[in-house]
């Protein structure tokens, strides 16, 4: 396979893989295997499910009913158990309502920390022997330590084939404490420096445990000036190489860049053919901030993605017509936006027909019809709205860009 393309990153002489691999994985699964061993039963028609907090299971448990063939929550029967440190008076409903918040059935989405998995370091190693140089983590998606275990494993000759980017959490954006969790991130990948740090969301939270969706009680405004002040301290002192933001408006990068001494290299955001960004495509380019594109096929799988841009007629029989998946037509698209691209799989012949997108291209006809395709924004930032946090509404939080 030959050399991914890379396009410059600001003044520094820098340059970024226009394809990366994403490695947050949502629902949290344990096990990858455990999944797919429930699915299989499902399709055999299995009904009744035990399981219980100890064994790790509710999750895998959730998303294969979730994806099976089950057409009522009347065909199941499911079982939990409370375990021995929750049996006391006080903690029996909270333990309760935490089993549902990971069942489909149950009310609101899983709040515990992510779990980084084998499969998840075995994918990484699988791309890595196919070309993947650009990878993209995150404190909160705990995948920082497969993806470190993965890197020393690799065929990487030396530091300067990858480019890194990880993210600060919400709970890490204050002013003193975006060094020292750059700095746990550095040693979670093992690694002396990253290629590109960012801001993971435009809102700050209450500092303590990493927790997704966000609880709106902790919800405090982010002290842009402040946090960036430490971001630009990390890039001085050579821990990273670049940095910059993820899901920022263009009024909210008009603010950061009233404030910044070093203008931010990178915004990345939610960018597929059925939420295309001109707007913000537009602004970033007059500012000279590359856009790097997450959820490019619509993120089902997370608590908010769907299949719709997957199920898309137009893609479909954009794809048909040039033998390529749908898939392959929406990174063709993102790439030929001037954007980079990051993706996400367990399996290895879709990792690989990722890659294939750099030998061909779409035709006018092909973009215009692309372009005609109506817009929706996937992701509605689960738990940020309240009446109580910095943003009542989604039209508040994405500045109208909706």
């Amino acid at each position: 396979m030959g050399r991914i393309l890379e396009v410059p990153l600001g003044s520094g002489g820098q340059a970024i893989p226009l394809l990366g691999m994403g490695t947050m994985a949502h629902p949290f699964f344990t096990s990858e295997d455990t999944k797919s061993s429930i699915l299989h039963v499902i399709e055999l028609r299995y009904r009744q499910f035990d399981m219980a907090a100890l064994y790790r299971l509710e999750q895998p448990l959730s998303e294969a009913i979730r994806l099976g063939p089950i057409r009522s929550r009347d065909e199941l029967f499911l079982t939990s158990k409370l375990q021995c440190t929750d049996a006391h008076h006080d903690l029996v409903l909270p333990t309760l309502q935490k089993t549902l918040h990971h069942s489909p059935t149950g009310n609101g989405h899983s709040s515990v920390p992510f779990v980084a998995s084998e499969a998840t370091k075995l994918s990484i190693l699988h791309a890595i022997e196919l070309g993947y140089r650009h990878f993209d983590t995150a404190a909160v998606y705990q995948s920082e330590k497969p993806l470190g275990e993965a890197i020393r494993l690799g065929s990487i000759k030396s530091r300067y084939e990858l480019f890194i980017t990880s993210k600060l959490w919400c709970t890490d954006a204050h002013h003193h404490l975006v060094l020292p969790a750059l700095r746990q991130t550095l040693q979670n990948l093992q690694l002396e420096y990253l290629d590109l740090y960012l801001i993971h969301f435009p809102v700050s939270s209450k500092p303590g445990e990493y927790v997704f969706p966000f609880r709106t009680e902790e919800l405090l405004p982010l002290d842009i000036k402040s946090v960036w002040e430490a971001m630009e301290e990390c890039q001085k002192l050579g821990l990273t190489k670049s940095i910059g933001v993820s899901n920022f408006s263009c009024k909210k990068l008009e603010k950061l860049l009233a404030v910044a001494k070093i203008p931010p290299a990178v915004n990345q955001v939610e960018m597929n053919p059925l939420w295309q960004q001109k707007k913000l495509i537009e602004f970033c380019k007059e500012k000279g901030i590359h856009i790097t594109a997450y959820s490019p096929l619509g993120a089902k799988g997370t608590p908010w993605g769907t299949n719709k841009v997957m199920e898309c007629e137009v893609l479909k029989e954009i794809g048909d017509a040039r033998g390529k998946t749908v898939a392959q037509v929406c990174l063709r698209w993102v790439y030929e936006q001037g954007v980079s691209v990051l993706v996400k799989s367990f399996n290895k012949e879709r990792i690989k027909q990722n890659l294939e997108i750099f030998d061909w291209t779409l035709s006018q006809e092909d973009l215009q019809k692309i372009e005609l395709i109506p817009q929706h924004r996937g992701n509605p930032a689960l738990g940020v709205i309240s009446n109580e946090g910095p943003y009542q509404s989604l039209e508040d939080l994405w500045d109208g860009e909706i």
